[in-house]
């Protein structure tokens, strides 16, 4: 239960009293620079983020490569996207799961981003944790070409492309889309709020979190690829290394940094009311 919050039930129904927020992080906390926390936190971000990558390009190099054989007469045409999406989904729900109590489980610069902007990590810590995931991606995809360098090539390296029929906006689109349904899914589940109020009612974080990645990427896989992670996009096209990987890259980075910001906004300014509480404090203590 969260510090500051008391649970009582009163005629069948709980009701939280005295809640308070959690104080917002400091923008520059030069303090976590000597705490061994903050380093093993870097870490876990960078291993996981590698795992994450290393499991879902293998698992989408190995359905193009059984779609290839389809087409010349083998029946079998491997995981389909629904595999795909499950692969992704699957590995977001496990490595949250594993690394939440370590980092926060971000393993996306996105989800990063958002959590800076509603002020739940301070920005030197936002900073590395991006850093990390990108390298983590690199490295993760290096042991895939490393590993699968034949299919790796052919196969296009499971970087992230606009298919063929759609438009750059409709692309851009997909991804803002796709990226505010995944960092809503995380502030709403970690919202220490809810936590308190529903507090009878366990809520497991890195499933609704998990099945979010999962639809998404039923949704967008036939329009981008599915991106909703830069880090993801950054390190297969950092290891492909071919034109096409770069050619809408920017893509994957506008649309979900900018997908985050709108969904923060949402949840924390619509939904939570962080804007008008903070004016309504400010008032107070200037009439006192």
């Amino acid at each position: 239960m969260a510090k500051g919050v008391e649970v009582v039930e009163q005629h069948g129904e709980f009701h939280a009293k005295d809640y308070r927020d959690p104080p917002p992080a400091p923008l520059v906390d030069a303090e976590e620079l000597v705490k061994w926390s903050f380093y093993r936190a870097i870490i876990a971000e960078f291993v996981a983020t590698l795992l994450f990558l290393y499991i879902t390009v293998l698992t989408v190099i190995g359905y193009n490569s059984q779609i290839d054989r389809a087409h010349n007469g083998d029946d079998c045409s491997g995981v389909g996207v629904l595999g795909i999406a499950w692969a992704f989904g699957g590995m977001i729900f496990v490595l949250v799961y594993c690394t939440a109590g370590i980092s926060g489980g971000h393993i996306n610069p996105a989800v990063t981003f958002g959590l800076f902007l509603a002020r739940k990590v301070s920005l030197l810590r936002a900073i590395l944790y991006m850093v990390a995931q990108c390298l983590g991606a690199v490295c993760g995809c290096g042991l895939v070409k490393a590993f699968q360098r034949a299919y790796y090539e052919r196969y296009g390296g499971g970087a992230n492309t606009l298919k063929d029929g759609y438009s750059k906006g409709t692309g851009l689109g997909a991804e803002i889309i796709g990226t505010f349904v995944l960092v809503y899914t995380v502030l709403s589940a970690t919202d220490p709020k809810r936590r308190a109020r529903d507090s009878h009612v366990p809520v497991l974080a890195p499933l609704p979190i998990g099945f979010a990645v999962f639809v998404v990427h039923l949704a967008t896989i036939p329009v981008t690829g599915t991106g909703i992670n830069p880090a993801r996009s950054f390190g297969a096209a950092m290891i492909y290394g071919k034109e096409k990987a770069w050619d809408d890259q920017w893509m994957f980075w506008v649309g979900p940094l900018l997908g985050a910001a709108i969904a923060t906004f949402f949840h924390q300014h619509i939904l939570r009311a962080a804007g008008i509480k903070a004016l309504g404090s400010f008032m107070s203590s200037s009439i006192l």
